[in-house]
């Protein structure tokens, strides 16, 4: 069992509007989804170059599945970043083990 987690910008219009379409996506897709998106998580990144720190406010949405079509992922993060106007999305993945 695999559990990927989607890093997504947090707030505006669009962005609900999207993030509407893609909880509704994943949980066709997989059967579920988690949103953590009541009290948006924090990032901060150092830009290349300038050192200048940025910041934002983020959603993580996550799913579990069986296998991976790391494909199918591949095509989502670049919609992803196309619709939502960024220039890169973290999408990762890791291994579950239950107790």
């Amino acid at each position: 069992m695999y559990v990927v987690e989607l890093f997504l910008p947090a707030g505006g219009a669009a962005t609900d509007v999207e993030l509407t379409k893609l909880r509704v996506l994943l949980t066709e897709k997989f059967g579920g989804v988690t949103a953590f998106a009541r009290a948006p998580a924090q990032g901060a990144w150092r830009t290349p170059g300038t050192g200048r720190v940025e910041q934002d406010n983020i959603i993580i949405v996550e799913v579990m599945t069986e296998t991976l079509d790391r494909e199918w992922w591949a095509k989502l993060k670049a919609e992803l970043e196309r619709d939502l106007k960024q220039k890169q999305i973290l999408i990762r993945e890791h291994e579950a083990h239950g107790l």
